[in-house]
């Protein structure tokens, strides 16, 4: 019995210390474990823990969601996330941090760290091992900016039932993703992600509490999956092809662009004339100009005239 009282009060003890996320004790564990920041790898350290726990907020964590984590670094998020969430999984490529993640995260039991490198290793196998399927799964991240893109496009493509993502990445990046139409951050990003999410940025992240200070500010953006619109492509990913092709020079009006994605022979720019009046689009607008339901239409309209890409 007293054994079981020692370990307990030993427990919250540690829970109770100072947080990692605090600047001190981030320093601490650099120090301790000789560690610095990997250019490669994307790494920067999040010291504000008031910032930590936004970003759990804007995520609605709580004891009943099972909470997927890209790149835990020395844990400060994954902490904040283990207070509310019923189990974390976070996937971590840099081997020189796993014993950091052994140390700093053992007061928590609902935490398993995987080393591997999540966009090589297959998700949906770890995810049904290691979560039971009886609760809803979250993605919380403080993401690279040299692979936002492609994390966020993998996820988004997975069988994995997702019910929100919370994601921090570049202010620029995160600018695209929620860009409208017109927008001059407007692109074939914004209406890849718009057409699989609703996106919102949460709030900025100045550069100054990272270690090391990256030379520009961050955004926390929640995308939340949608499944309401009036109409949908037979196929996403060559719809994805087309909304690429579409805005293959940004420069150029929606008819010279697709000239350029199936060609400029005659009978296909009478085709490609005929979409457009089918669906009274302008030919001399620019692809910016179109919302995501206009891709849909244009893509559809397109498959019926048996337009093939060059």
């Amino acid at each position: 019995i007293l054994n079981k009282q020692f370990n307990k009060l030993t427990e919250e003890s540690m829970k109770n210390q100072i947080e990692i996320g605090n600047p001190t004790r981030t320093r601490a564990i650099l120090e301790k474990y000789g560690l610095s920041a990997k250019k490669s790898l994307g790494q920067n350290f999040l010291t504000d823990p008031n910032v930590l726990v936004n970003i759990v907020d804007a995520a609605e964590i709580n004891d009943g969601d099972d909470v997927i984590e890209v790149g835990p670094g020395i844990g400060s998020l994954t902490e904040q996330i283990a207070k509310r969430a019923h189990q974390v999984l976070a996937f971590e490529i840099d081997q020189n941090l796993i014993p950091v993640l052994d140390e700093t995260l053992a007061p928590y039991d609902n935490i398993t760290i995987i080393n591997e490198d999540v966009l090589k290793v297959n998700v949906n196998e770890v995810v049904v091992e290691h979560f039971d399927g009886q609760h809803p799964i979250k993605l919380v991240a403080n993401l690279p900016y040299y692979i936002t893109t492609p994390i966020l496009k993998s996820f988004m493509a997975s069988s994995l039932p997702i019910a929100k993502m919370v994601v921090m990445m570049q202010k620029e990046v995160a600018d695209r993703l929620t860009a409208q139409p017109g927008d001059k951050e407007y692109g074939s990003l914004s209406v890849v992600v718009q057409y699989r999410m609703q996106t919102q940025v949460e709030f900025t992240v100045p550069a100054r509490v990272f270690v090391p200070q990256p030379k520009v500010d961050s955004a926390i953006v929640s995308l939340t999956p949608r499944k309401d619109w009036p109409v949908y492509p037979a196929d996403d990913r060559d719809f994805f092809k087309t909304v690429h092709g579409c805005f293959m020079h940004r420069r150029k009006n929606l008819w010279n662009n697709m000239q350029g994605l199936y060609g400029k022979a005659p009978e296909t720019k009478e085709k490609i004339q005929s979409v457009l009046d089918e669906l009274e689009i302008d030919p001399h607008i620019r692809p910016e100009r179109l919302t995501v339901v206009d891709f849909i239409n244009l893509h559809n309209q397109i498959q019926t005239v048996g337009l093939k890409r060059k």
